[in-house]
């Protein structure tokens, strides 16, 4: 009887050691895209035609001034005089438009940081859902003082956290979450050192926000700056380096696991039409080369394609791309405007609620360096 219970014992212990290392084997092994994602309303055609649809870019024009004491907005009564970026998530029907380092009243020709208006990083707020003469601010998340507040404290320390920058948002399972980089310090134009980027949580709608300390990624990663695009029950993160000179990488994760760091998967190819995944990001690789700053990335109904918007650093322009599935092919880059009509352009922020005609029309959040300050653009996009 002993040996007959110590044989079932054993026979226990070998099938649960045999599990216990199936799932550690699952752990380094890539994924393949599931059969429910291959569907064309979440953006997602495995079996889509790859051929390029966008020709050329007409009809460009600076719509409104968005942010300073000049503009549609008068922020000045927000404290807010400077700024740039200008991101755009929407969460329970309002757009929420995130900004970079922000002043107060300064000197013409004051650029870099310091002052004691000086936050890195504030929110509007948006119901204005008609984009063709700018796009007016229901409010700014404001501190108690009535200036535009800082939503994720930064250092202010060069050389340690010179800043903290939101680099793109996301509304996921009812809370607001965005992704920000730990900026080290300021290098030559258009370089920069981060410590790393991370996420933070607001479930106030903006008002306070909570760093997730255990939801990293490295500074020297190719995910510092990224746009993220929620695709069935999945987020889609497309995502560069510090500074404008990197290429461009993807990685995703479900929403519901969204504040699990090991949980997301990073694309490291194809097989055949099947796109692959890693949960290793060393093994993640390019999806577009260099030079990419400051991207966007939506679904764009018109073209029944994905677009991405960036500046290319080397041109001095801002550059738009399409994508037949989110890790590509991608296009070339085709010119939407150029330094030498904009001066000190840079950032090129899209949103597929700003659109006319299905997405022919887009609207983009553009910003100069000298007013230093977010401008309001409209491109008509051609087949």
């Amino acid at each position: 009887m002993f040996k007959k219970v110590l044989t079932i014992v054993l026979i226990a212990v070998f099938i649960v050691s045999i599990g216990l290392v199936g799932a550690n084997c699952k752990a380094t092994t890539t994924t393949t895209i599931a059969a429910a994602e291959t569907t064309k309303d979440t953006g997602i055609d495995l079996g889509r035609e790859e051929k390029f649809i966008l020709q050329s870019i007409k009809e460009v024009k600076q719509i409104a001034q968005l942010t300073g004491k000049e503009s549609i907005n008068s922020t000045d009564k927000y404290l807010v005089y400077g700024t740039d970026l200008g991101s755009m998530f929407e969460h329970e029907g309002k757009i929420y438009m995130v900004f970079g380092d922000t002043f107060g009243p300064r000197s013409k020709d004051a650029t870099g940081a310091g002052g004691d208006n000086w936050r890195s990083n504030v929110m509007a707020v948006i119901s204005d859902e008609d984009p063709s003469d700018g796009i007016i601010f229901d409010t700014m998340i404001t501190d108690d003082k009535g200036r535009a507040k800082e939503l994720i404290k930064a250092k202010k320390i060069d050389n340690l956290e010179i800043t903290v920058i939101s680099t793109g948002g996301i509304s996921a399972k009812g809370s607001m979450y965005l992704f920000y980089m730990s900026v080290k310090k300021w290098g030559l134009p258009g370089e920069w050192t981060c410590n790393y980027a991370g996420m933070a949580k607001s479930a106030d709608y903006g008002n306070t926000w909570i760093r997730k300390e255990n939801i990293t990624w490295p500074g020297n990663s190719g995910f510092i700056q990224v746009s993220p695009y929620k695709i069935g029950d999945d987020i889609f993160f497309w995502a560069i380096p510090s500074g404008r000179f990197g290429g461009v990488k993807l990685m995703k994760v479900k929403e519901v696991d969204i504040e699990d760091i090991d949980r997301y998967l990073y694309y490291i190819g194809m097989d055949g039409k099947i796109p692959q995944w890693s949960p290793d990001i060393n093994d993640a690789v390019e999806i577009i080369g260099p030079p990419v700053g400051e991207l966007s990335v939506m679904w764009n109904e018109y073209f029944q394609r994905w677009i991405m918007t960036y500046l290319n650093e080397k041109t001095r322009s801002i550059e738009i791309r399409e994508g037949i599935n989110p890790w590509g092919p991608w296009s070339k880059g085709i010119e939407v405007c150029n330094a030498s009509d904009y001066p000190d352009l840079y950032g090129a922020y899209i949103h597929p609620r700003f659109v006319e005609n299905n997405g022919q029309i887009i609207y983009f959040a553009m910003s100069q360096w000298k007013p230093y300050n977010v401008f309001w653009m409209k491109a008509k996009l051609e087949k």
